[in-house]
């Protein structure tokens, strides 16, 4: 039988705020464990929490930037349960009122363009951290972080609209970079800044109800999620093919072995006991404050793309590539400012900087090679100091040592011939030695001239103008 996959995306993002989002305590990463909490993130008694203003603000701008209706009314409620990393036994969040609902975000996979849709976007406060003893040194413990206690959160559920892993991927794309160009949230799923629950379910072909489902959670990277849609799909193909039933469960994704694992079994909203949220009053939002919010956005990830693609006459793909992220794009314009040519300076990007930083893993903002640095090479390419091969080598070497590349090429002696009669000595040496090849040429075998080019250009260290030889060359030989 063959199976329909049915995926549904639920994307916690922690909002770019310097406080929590019920207290003042910092939000900051990386300080000494247990140090950045209160009473009121601890969930002392008697204590009172009130609602950080920025963290609505920007949950408002995630709402407007995936096309959200903002409720003029929603309200903070209770969801119960026990955990170690929960310190009041319940996470302030909301359930009947959110504060977003009917938003969307266009995908494009294949070429084919999608719209997903997204069901609500509501705020929450965040969980402390399991620190297990095994990375400390002590087996058999764990130990609880509460810095993160409070950190204020969008949750940002989708319509089960996903069919497969990679749409799922490429959703997870466009909804970071929204985001990241709303300046909603720094989105940095190192340090959990972005974190996602992935619903997989399977029907069979045809069939309109949704078969059962599991929720793998917590997954930190775009890579992860979709190993482990792709794992979750086989899984539970093989389980219905047995003849047996699917269980509605939470699972876990193991990524040094690639598999996901039982967590416990899936509660439902009832299990949370959800009630009013008592010591903290409903949110009421007017219109005015919408529309000012809607009037401040920056340009999103969709109206750059097309901009680029129009004012810069590159290809849509290429469009899309350089607008992944707001830091990308702005280096991409600030480089084309520097070098009005616009496909030579996407060409660059996508090829030689993304394939460095790939390898590296690190994002572009991290890159030494400013668009300065990247721009002076091009115009040492179009005067002639050196040719695009010898470019490539160049900027490999201005990426890892952080140096110009007028000072690499001089260091290295790099600089291009182009003395017409020193390529002309190279050019008869070459023919000389390779007669056998050069009367295959003028018999018809015209692909050899390709071969006594690349001689020449091997001859030359890869330093002789190739323009210059070809056009010799041919004079040479007729």
């Amino acid at each position: 039988m063959k199976y329909e996959v049915v995926i549904g995306l639920e994307v916690h993002a922690q909002l770019k705020t310097q406080s929590k989002i019920f207290c003042s305590c910092p939000t900051e990463f990386g300080r000494p464990a247990n140090e950045s909490t209160c009473p009121i993130c601890l969930g002392m008694p008697g204590v009172l929490p009130v609602l950080n203003k920025t963290a609505l603000q920007l949950a408002m701008q995630a709402c407007l930037a995936t096309h959200c209706s903002i409720s003029p009314r929603n309200r903070f409620d209770r969801k119960n349960y026990f955990y170690p990393d929960l310190p009041k036994g319940y996470q302030v969040s909301q359930f009947e009122f959110p504060l977003g609902l009917n938003g969307y975000v266009n995908i494009q996979v294949n070429g084919t363009k999608k719209k997903i849709g997204l069901t609500r976007i509501h705020m929450e406060e965040d969980a402390g951290k399991l620190i297990h003893g095994e990375n400390l040194g002590n087996p058999g413990k764990s130990y609880v972080d509460f810095n993160r206690t409070g950190v204020p959160l969008v949750e940002i559920v989708s319509e089960p609209d996903l069919r497969s892993a990679e749409e799922a991927r490429e959703y997870l794309t466009q909804l970071k970079a929204i985001l990241d160009y709303a300046e909603v949230s720094d989105c940095n799923m190192e340090e959990g800044s972005l974190r996602c629950d992935a619903n997989v379910s399977l029907r069979p072909e045809g069939q309109k109800e949704f078969g059962t489902r599991t929720e793998t959670k917590n997954l930190n990277s775009f890579r992860f999620v979709q190993k482990a849609i792709e794992y979750e799909i086989e899984r539970q193909t093989q389980v219905l093919e047995q003849g047996d039933k699917v269980v509605q469960e939470t699972r876990l994704y193991d990524s040094n072995k690639g598999v996901t694992f039982s967590m416990r079994s899936k509660e439902e909203a009832h299990d949370y006991r959800y009630f009013p949220e008592p010591d903290l009053v409903p949110v009421v939002i007017d219109d005015e404050w919408i529309q000012e919010t809607q009037d401040k956005l920056p340009e999103l990830p969709e109206q750059k793309r097309e901009r680029f693609a129009l004012d810069y006459e590159i290809p849509e793909y290429d469009a899309g590539v350089l607008t992944t992220s707001r830091a990308m794009a702005d280096y991409y314009e600030k480089s084309v400012s520097l070098y009005p040519k616009p496909k030579i300076v996407s060409n660059w990007i996508m090829g030689e900087l993304l394939r460095e930083l790939k390898n590296d893993e690190r994002e572009i903002d991290e890159c030494s090679v400013k668009p300065e640095g990247l721009t002076d090479l091009l115009k040492l390419i179009d005067e002639g100091t050196i040719n695009a091969k010898m470019a490539k080598t160049v900027f490999e070497d201005m990426y890892h040592s952080g140096k110009s590349a007028k000072d690499i090429i001089k260091e290295k002696g790099m600089t291009q011939i182009t003395d017409s009669s020193a390529i002309e000595n190279l050019v008869d040496q070459i023919l000389q030695a390779n007669a056998d090849q050069v009367e295959q040429y003028k018999n018809g075998k015209e692909k050899v001239f390709g071969f006594l080019v690349g001689q020449i250009m091997k001859e030359s260290k890869g330093q002789a103008n190739p323009a210059l030889v070809n056009k010799l060359l041919k004079e040479r030989i007729g």
